[in-house]
């Protein structure tokens, strides 16, 4: 953990500060946030405390904490209770394209990455309503519920909650590193999906398993994944950081605009 030298704002911006237009933690927040960009605070830098900043930059501690609270929001610094105000690690962004049905495992393999993964969840019980309209099923059957925190090289990118047909995958403990794996090879490895994406701030909870703070902005995406002969075989709920993911779609102009 490393702390910044007297002069991360130089003093030249904290003279300047009185003399500008707009709020005060605003102009504040902005001159945190180019002290950021430009390298004079690195990531997992620690920010010293309130006190400090306030008796060092001349502004009352509200106006620190302001600014800070702002910062913190957008997931440029980070507050750990007991510890501090810290700059955000960098983290290095995934492109991952819509076209591909792939599992979360291979596609890290392709770049390189390790792949691992924290259960969450691994249960058999009765479908939810909800669970029985999408999966089509009946409410005597049962459904198998697996929920993921996903990993790549040790930094969480994804929480994955997948419901599937009990007769798809009756024993919840039996999938590997990959589902869509284990799905082959008992002979219901999904051949198409319709995903629907959204953004979403995450809960308290899901902010935490990500390591993020609450609110934080994400992808959501639900996808209903298909057999061959159209059944459905499963329905997942994902929320990617939204400063680990970009989702890629390649698009082709339509014949009817062509022809215009």
């Amino acid at each position: 953990m490393n702390r910044p030298g007297p002069h991360w704002i130089h003093p030249d911006e904290i003279h300047a500060i009185g003399g500008e237009n707009g709020p005060l933690y605003l102009r504040l927040r902005g001159r945190i946030r180019r002290a950021v960009e430009d390298g004079r605070l690195k990531a997992e830098d620690a920010l010293p405390p309130e006190r400090e900043m306030a008796v060092q930059l001349g502004v009352s501690r509200v106006t620190i904490r302001r600014a800070l609270e702002g910062l913190v929001a957008e997931g440029l610094l980070q507050q750990r209770h007991g510890s501090g105000t810290f700059v955000t690690p960098r983290t290095e962004r995934v492109q991952q394209p819509l076209s591909r049905l792939t599992s979360f495992s291979r596609d890290m393999q392709i770049r390189g990455r390790r792949p691992t993964t924290e259960w969450l969840e691994r249960s058999v019980a009765p479908p939810t309503p909800n669970e029985m309209l999408v999966l089509g099923i009946s409410p005597k059957e049962q459904v198998t519920r697996i929920h993921r925190l996903r990993l790549a090289d040790g930094l969480p990118m994804a929480v994955e909650r997948a419901t599937l047909p009990a007769r798809v995958l009756p024993d919840p403990e039996s999938i590997g590193a990959s589902l869509y794996e284990t799905l082959q090879q008992r002979g219901f490895r999904p051949v198409r999906a319709l995903q629907r994406l959204r953004a979403e701030n995450l809960s308290a909870d899901d902010a935490a398993l990500l390591g993020v703070p609450a609110g934080s902005a994400a992808l959501s995406i639900e996808r209903v994944a298909y057999l061959q002969d159209g059944a459905i075989v499963e329905f997942t709920r994902s929320s990617y950081r939204g400063d680990a993911y970009d989702f890629v779609a390649e698009l082709t102009l339509s014949e009817e605009l062509n022809a215009e």
